[in-house]
């Protein structure tokens, strides 16, 4: 095994997944659901990107090429519907939303799992560039294995925060929630004026700062 390859791709994919960071937005987004409600999202979450980014990993870029989308292009449609939600959180629509249906059945309610939680916060644009990147350095099957094993990791550190979330919840309180919830959504929408700012760059659109 290559020592180098494993801490670059754990550190890499880490930082990019940001297991810590997701934690607190899911938190945002299951607000009021029931506990079991909540592990099932959390699960579907995990598998829904780690479905999607061993996509990414065995096939690359041919995916996006294959239906005529650059990646560039993939990283400001991200980033744009991210900032949908970083605007639900900031202002609280989807709280709202939620107390209009209160007397409806839990399943009336917008499931999280797919989007914004696998995409693009667990298998983003940056991720999923990411997996691409490690994939093409892996030498032999071995390292490819490691690449592979470091990416399940990541995922199951993610899994094991995000069904600990009610006991986060619980210690933050209603107050630090709502205050976690704002500051995330003012994060999660300059995250995604990023996404676009670096699919602008990419297509020529600009310089880089500095």
């Amino acid at each position: 095994m290559d020592l180098a390859l494993l801490i670059s791709a754990f550190t890499t994919l880490f930082v990019v997944i940001d297991p810590i960071g997701t934690t607190p937005v899911f938190i945002a987004l299951t607000r009021g659901m029931s506990p079991a409600r909540r592990r099932a999202i959390a699960l579907r979450s995990c598998l829904i990107a780690a479905a999607i980014l061993c996509l990414f990993a065995v096939a690359g870029e041919a995916v996006l090429g294959f239906v005529g989308i650059t990646m560039p292009a993939f990283r400001i449609a991200g980033g744009l519907l991210l900032f949908l939600t970083a605007l639900d959180m900031l202002f609280e629509r989807r709280t709202k939303r939620r107390e209009d249906k209160a007397e409806e059945a839990e399943d009336d309610v917008p499931d999280p799992s797919v989007f914004p939680m696998a995409i693009p916060l667990l298998a983003g644009p940056g991720a999923i560039t990411s997996v691409i990147l490690l994939v093409s350095r892996a030498g032999d099957p071995a390292e490819l294995a490691t690449v592979f094993a470091v990416m399940f990791g990541v995922l199951a550190i993610a899994l094991v925060l995000l069904l600990t979330s009610g006991f986060i919840e619980r210690v933050l309180g209603k107050i630090g929630i709502t205050v976690v919830t704002r500051l995330l959504g003012l994060l999660l929408a300059a995250l995604s004026v990023q996404f676009v700012a670096d699919g602008l760059l990419a297509f020529g659109f600009g310089t880089p700062p500095g």
